[in-house]
């Protein structure tokens, strides 16, 4: 018996298995962590490739867009270097938010995105970009090429979540959000990540 090419006798990592895209850094995979009906936060499992409970989401804010990660990124040193108040990359894949008209409502699914821009975030000390996609031929958002024609609604929902996901009232702010960019940083930040990735894990 003959299988198609390329065939998986088992189960690629999502991180180290999956490929960035064939058009990356403009069009990419994203592999889905969280929708936005999630009240839990889900985190791929780094050794094993499975979703695993991370926290109950802290407060009653809920992602505003499907959340998760681009396949082989790393945020390493030159993530770092493209967000001056960093004092690291937070060393763990690169964060994406993908937007869809149409509700999605599982993850550990893969979409293609087209991506438009992103957030500078920054926790704890260390750079934890989130670039900002649209669902590839959305039939609502696909026409958007950069953040700047998003509602700027939108835009402020994505920075108040990232802003107050991990914050109880009476706590020290840890995040912030130093930029938001459009497609050409945000192009800029993914080659950053995909070389910080080949270096790191030296495939």
């Amino acid at each position: 018996m003959s299988f198609p090419k390329p065939f998986y006798r088992s189960r690629p990592h999502p991180w180290h298995g999956l490929n960035i895209g064939k058009d990356s850094p403009h069009l990419v995979q994203a592999y889905i962590e969280i929708t936005p009906f999630d009240l839990i936060k889900y985190e791929i499992d780094k050794r094993t490739g499975y979703l695993r409970v991370d926290r109950p989401q802290r407060t009653s804010s809920q992602p505003p867009t499907l959340y998760g990660f681009i396949p082989r990124t790393y945020c390493g040193p030159r993530v770092k270097a493209l967000a001056p108040n960093a004092k690291c990359g937070d060393m763990d894949p690169l964060d994406i938010c993908v937007i869809s008209d149409r509700p999605i409502n599982r993850a550990e699914v893969i979409v293609s995105a087209r991506v438009v821009g992103g957030l500078q975030m920054i926790d704890g000390g260390e750079a934890d970009d989130k670039i900002v996609a649209i669902l590839e031929q959305d039939n609502v958002w696909g026409h958007v090429e950069d953040i700047t024609e998003l509602p700027p609604i939108m835009v402020s929902r994505l920075r108040h979540y990232f802003l107050t996901y991990k914050q109880l009232p009476g706590e020290e702010e840890k995040t912030s959000i130093d930029l938001v960019y459009g497609a050409e940083h945000a192009y800029k930040v993914i080659e950053a990540a995909s070389e910080d990735y080949e270096e790191e894990y030296a495939l």
